[in-house]
């Protein structure tokens, strides 16, 4: 597309956003979005007939979106997912998207945005005992690490069992040092609406089943896109096996040991299953299941200098791995397809730097989401992507994290400030071969 189309066409969709920020931010709008019946029943099979334009009017349809032509691929014919999107994480151009804003439970993908929201607050260093009422209001057969009372973790400890196992007793302890579980809960819906993720409505920090508890692809994507822009994201998001403390225990002579265990990430594309190879180029992000969501994943993959975000929320087809399989089906389509299908939407900026672009004071190096290392940022620092070679503490990056140093630019064009969401990955390292 020659340059003035791309500029203009970029200008409708941000102004799309603002007025669709806008439209959502009215009193009639802030409720709390809920999803008919318990929280244990099935969604419905149909999506709304209206849905929010945030990223650009044909987000907002139902069905399937995207621009065939002559010499883009067609879409794989055996895709179930209730929603699905595969966008460019550089750009920011959603290439295709199936009732990509329907409200729908997150499971445990909401987890990347209790990351997003309180990874900035504490050094990984930082050691922490765990009292009984950090372990409170877990619910029942949630998803464990394996966090004991009375026992010493450090926060990089806590964020493996997140991400690789992802423990709800693990989200549960960084809630208790983050004031409490209600408090982290409002954190995170600030975070949400700051991202501009307006379909994103949290009442459990860990992605447990619970009434009005939504988001839709569209925002997941939003919500992975701002994680990977923190390095401790990247790296936790795309370990494969790490060593998690175990419970202390005493040997027959009375001395007391304390011996690890091995945990595996349950992203299956990234470590793989008996029915499911590794996705050639995947660096993370986080999957999830729950009885009301179903299985939701999100991912992030590079092939051939091209960065994609899939993400694939509540599959029909009841078989094994079948969200793995869809994603991986969405990404072979998005590779092929990037750089010939012309983009349907786009992942809109934070709302602080949608506000920026409109000042003429802006300040264009800023960091989008923040920093992951305990509050200090890292754009402009030189900041290295993490390498894909076995940590001191015995994690494994095989899954390398991809090296998003840049934030939300913002661009002088035309005497107007526009926002440019090119995200750039200056350092970006290809995931090594698994043996």
């Amino acid at each position: 597309m020659p340059a003035p189309k791309k500029t203009a066409r970029r200008s409708l969709l941000v102004a799309s956003a603002v007025l669709s920020s806008l439209a959502l931010a009215a009193p009639a709008a802030v409720a709390a979005p809920k999803p008919s019946g318990s929280p244990s029943a099935s969604p419905s099979a149909t999506p709304p007939a209206s849905m929010s334009t945030v990223g650009g009017a044909r987000l907002g349809r139902p069905g399937t979106q995207v621009n065939l032509a002559s010499g883009v691929p067609v879409l794989p014919k055996d895709l179930s997912a209730r929603s699905w999107i595969v966008a460019d994480a550089e750009t920011g151009d959603v290439l295709a998207a199936h009732n990509a804003h329907w409200r729908l439970a997150p499971a445990s993908t909401l987890k990347m945005l209790f990351a997003d929201t309180l990874l900035p607050k504490f050094p990984r260093t930082t050691r922490h005992k765990v009292v009984p009422s950090d372990l409170a209001g877990i619910g029942p057969g949630s998803s464990m690490v394996g966090i004991k009372e009375n026992e010493t973790y450090t926060v990089h400890d806590l964020w493996l069992g997140v991400f690789l196992r992802s423990g709800n007793d693990a989200v549960h302890v960084l809630s208790a040092m983050n004031e409490g579980v209600e408090n982290t809960v409002r954190e995170m819906n600030e975070h949400a609406e700051e991202l501009q993720a307006l379909d994103t409505h949290v009442v459990s920090p860990d992605g447990y089943d619970a009434e009005g508890q939504v988001s839709s692809a569209y925002d997941l994507t939003l919500i992975a896109r701002s994680g990977m822009q923190k390095p401790d994201f990247r790296e936790y998001a795309s370990t494969v096996t790490a060593k998690f403390p175990g419970e202390t225990k005493k040997t027959k002579k009375g001395k007391k040991v304390r011996k690890p265990f091995e945990i595996q990430n349950t992203n299956r594309l990234l470590s793989g299953d008996a029915d499911l190879p590794v996705y050639q180029g995947i660096a993370g992000v986080k999957n999830g299941n729950t009885t009301n969501a179903g299985a939701t994943f999100t991912g992030v993959a590079e092939r051939g200098g091209k960065v994609l975000l899939v993400t694939v929320m509540n599959p029909e087809k009841d078989e094994h791995n079948e969200v793995y399989k869809e994603t991986a089906r969405l990404f072979d389509w998005g590779f092929k397809a990037a750089g010939k299908v012309q983009p349907v939407g786009e992942l809109v900026p934070p709302k602080s730097a949608a506000q920026a672009g409109a000042r003429p004071d802006a300040n264009p190096s800023g960091e989008a989401g923040g920093s992951g290392d305990g509050g200090k940022g890292t754009a402009g620092t030189g900041a290295k992507p993490v390498a894909s070679a076995p940590a001191a503490d015995g994690s494994s990056g095989i899954g390398v994290a991809l090296g998003v140093t840049g934030g939300a630019l913002v661009l002088l064009a035309g005497g107007a400030f526009l926002v440019n969401r090119r995200w750039p990955l200056p350092d970006l390292v290809r995931r090594r071969t698994r043996p």
